[in-house]
């Protein structure tokens, strides 16, 4: 059998990138779909246009390169193209909330009832119970809050 391979090289590159793909079935996490793309572009070229075997060796690094190079690029233009996450990142999805002080800050520091939940806040100055904020930032587990101006107040 593997005379008959080495005899016609487009099935033996074509084998190697079949080989290569259901490998990478199995969990390579992209590493081997390039190289047996490759591979398999390889057979079609050999099979138009006989090459010599240090050719088709050179070919299938190339377009091993190429492929993996042209991924990159467009998984990196795909990126920027999708707005930044907030997803499972709840501190990030209040800022801009509008909320309202249930207890005093002291020392521009206290904690504010969202929703079930409490949370450390920090803001520049001591504000009173009842002072309408806005959530500005988020700085690890602590929100960033300011006063909000009572004349543009929304309900909280």
């Amino acid at each position: 059998m593997a005379s008959e391979l080495f005899a016609n090289p487009a099935w033996l590159w074509l084998t190697l990138g079949g080989i290569l793909l259901a490998a990478e079935m199995l969990g390579a996490s992209g590493y081997l779909l390039w190289s047996g793309v490759a591979a398999v572009l390889v057979s079609l070229l050999v099979w138009l246009v006989p090459l010599p075997w240090e050719w088709q060796g050179l070919c299938f690094a190339i377009l091993t390169i190429l492929s993996a190079l042209w991924w990159y690029s467009w998984l990196r233009g795909r990126d920027r193209k999708q707005p930044p996450s907030s997803l499972n990142q709840r501190g990030s999805q209040l800022i801009g909330s509008a909320l309202r002080l249930e207890e005093a800050l002291h020392d521009g520091i206290g904690h504010i009832r969202v929703g079930d939940s409490s949370w450390r806040v920090q803001a520049t100055e001591n504000l009173p119970a009842g002072t309408p904020v806005t959530v500005v930032a988020v700085e690890g587990i602590t929100l960033r809050i300011v006063r909000r101006d009572p004349n543009n107040e929304q309900s909280a």
